[in-house]
This record gives C-alpha cells, structure tokens and sequence, in this order.
C-alpha cells in the first residue's frame, strides 16, 4: 500500500469521524430509518432469502430494528470477529447475541456459517463511499475478505449517511466495489 493512500484513508476517516460525532441522536435515527426504508423497497432485498447483514455499532446506520423486524421472514448472516478474520453466524435472536472480542459489538453465539453461495444479498457498512460503488473500510479488511467470496453470487449493497458518499475513494488492489449504495 502507497503511503499516499495511506494518508488519503486516514484524513477521509478523520474527517468522516468528525461529521458523524456532530450529528444528533435524532437526525442520525432519522436518516437511518430513510436508509432501511429505501433499502426494504428494493428488489434486491424483496427476492433475498438469506442476508449478510451487520449489527450496527454507534457510529453506523442502525440495522438493528430492521433485522428484528424481518427475522421471521428473511436469514440473516452476521459477522463474528476471531483475531484477523471474520466469520459468519446465522442471528437466531437477540437472546443469542454476545459481547464479540473487538469493539465489543453483538455477535450471534453459535457455529459457523459456511454456506456462502445462499447469501443472496449483503449489506455493509463503510466510512465512505463513493459514485463508482468504492468502499473504504475501517482499515482492517475484515470486510474485504468475506466480500471477496461473495462477489459474483450476491449482491452487495453498502449503506451510508449523505454526508459518506464522497467523490472518490481510494482504491487499492485487495478493496470490493459494491454493487450499489444506499444513502440518506
């Protein structure tokens, strides 16, 4: 990696950070039910049986009452962080949920799942975006490495604030482009 790049990613980040750190409770749940809204009127979501979805930190939009709501009617597949790597869990309820290793984020308390060829929609979060469907990560590929076995099979929609959705992203060699994004 170029550390151009490197410092490009690192300001975008800090300035992405910055943003969401003013934004009011209010205004960040609003914006965020625009999003899911947007998102569960899309085909790409009314025809998915199996979702790769993420359950959503502070400073992310909020997933967490879309997935309650469709979780009778649709699989969701989150992410469970192990060291380096992410691994997928099917979500069978908030009651299965712990405390995952880093960031402390929910993650699902069951097996792996290995069936990456039924996911037919992946949904996931980013700092930014861009025109091009680029997306900039936190910096640790976690994401880019499930993506890159999904790419193909599903469809991978990021999801963002307005405000994420920047001119350009920088791009390197090992980053996913997505296949859309949705923003509000």
């Amino acid at each position: 990696m170029s550390e151009g790049i490197v410092l490009i990613k690192k300001a975008l980040r800090k300035k992405i950070k910055l943003l969401k750190s003013e934004m009011g409770e209010s205004d960040k749940k609003t914006r965020a039910e625009a999003v899911m809204k947007k998102l569960e009127c899309s085909s790409e979501f009314k025809n998915a049986k199996t979702i790769f979805i993420y359950w959503a930190m502070d400073d992310e939009i909020d997933t967490k009452y879309f997935i309650l709501k469709w979780a009778e009617r649709k699989k969701f597949i989150l992410p469970a962080i192990n060291g380096d790597e992410l691994h997928l869990k099917e979500f069978t309820g908030v009651h299965k949920l712990k405390n995952g290793d880093l960031y402390s984020i929910p993650e699902p308390d069951g097996t792996p799942f290995h069936d990456l060829g039924s996911i037919d929609l992946a949904i996931v979060p980013g700092i930014a975006f861009d025109r091009h469907n680029n997306r900039m990560g936190r910096g640790k590929a976690y994401y880019d490495k499930i993506l890159s076995k999904l790419k193909g099979t599903s469809h991978l929609i990021g999801i963002c604030y307005d405000f994420q959705m920047v001119e350009n992203v920088p791009v390197e060699p090992h980053d996913i482009k997505m296949d859309g994004v949705i923003y509000g």
